[in-house]
């Protein structure tokens, strides 16, 4: 399958723009028509560049804006060289890109804006170089991301907080002129709500009326039996002097008694 010219040219300009002291890039012939048989580039079933993998060779020189037509590349691995100059805007016309590691090298300038077009991005390492400027918002809108490092570089500005920037700490902006947000301090505590007061005992079913009737009518009763007990004595022991025969004596005139 013959390659399209725009990928085999653009792989060539980057190979034309680096300093190659290992001779890693050997393999990098233009005059090939597939760049999947040079080193350290893969391609998919569809013979589209989606992986180079450049990371440690002791590289240097600059990026080249010809990479933005490698529209199929997922991962563009160049950490850990000597690469100076600006990162290409036209980096962010890598919309499938998963993986973008450009840590440890010299690059310096501003971090694009056009980065914050890569949706798909889940892993973004720009730390120890010498970045400058603010942090582009746009980054803040990618959902993807789940690695994110800009530490150890010449940042300048706030640090967002908003969007997906929310899950990553400090650690991710250590050593920049960066402000760091201040923490919010927690919500006042609402106070418990009062205790309610116990409901009121419920009154006898009699109500309270009848209550103190029945006691009124049990204290008069007691009354009354104490006072027929120390009367019964006296009516019987008055029936009993009415119903007794009394002796009558009289006096008979002249009638002696011997």
């Amino acid at each position: 399958m013959v390659f399209c010219g725009k990928t085999g040219d653009a792989l060539n300009a980057l190979r034309t723009n680096l300093l190659d002291p290992s001779n890693v890039l050997q393999s990098w012939d233009p005059t090939l028509v597939n760049p999947c048989t040079w080193f350290r580039v893969t391609c998919n079933n569809k013979s589209s560049v989606t992986s180079v993998d450049l990371g440690n060779f002791n590289l240097s020189g600059q990026l080249v804006t010809q990479l933005g037509v490698l529209t199929n590349l997922q991962y563009l691995e160049l950490y850990s060289n000597n690469i100076s100059g600006q990162i290409p805007d036209e980096l962010g016309n890598l919309t499938n890109l998963v993986s973008l590691e450009l840590y440890s090298n010299n690059l310096s300038g501003p971090i694009p804006r056009t980065l914050g077009k890569l949706q798909k991005i889940r892993f973004l390492r720009l730390n120890n170089n010498t970045l400058s400027g603010t942090i582009p918002v746009s980054l803040t809108t990618i959902n993807t991301l789940q690695v994110l490092d800009l530490s150890n570089n010449d940042l300048t500005g706030d640090i967002p907080v908003n969007g997906s920037f929310s899950l990553f700490t400090p650690i991710s902006f250590a050593n920049n002129r960066l402000i760091v947000p201040a923490l919010s301090p927690p919500p006042p505590l609402s106070p418990p709500p009062p205790l309610s007061p116990p409901p009121p005992l419920s009154p006898p079913s009699g109500g309270p009326s009848n209550g103190n009737s029945a006691t009124g009518a049990i204290a008069g009763g007691v009354a009354a039996g104490a006072a027929l007990l120390f009367a019964a004595p006296a009516m019987v022991l008055a029936y009993w002097r009415k119903r007794k025969p009394q002796d009558h004596f009289f006096d008979v005139p002249g009638q002696c008694f011997f």
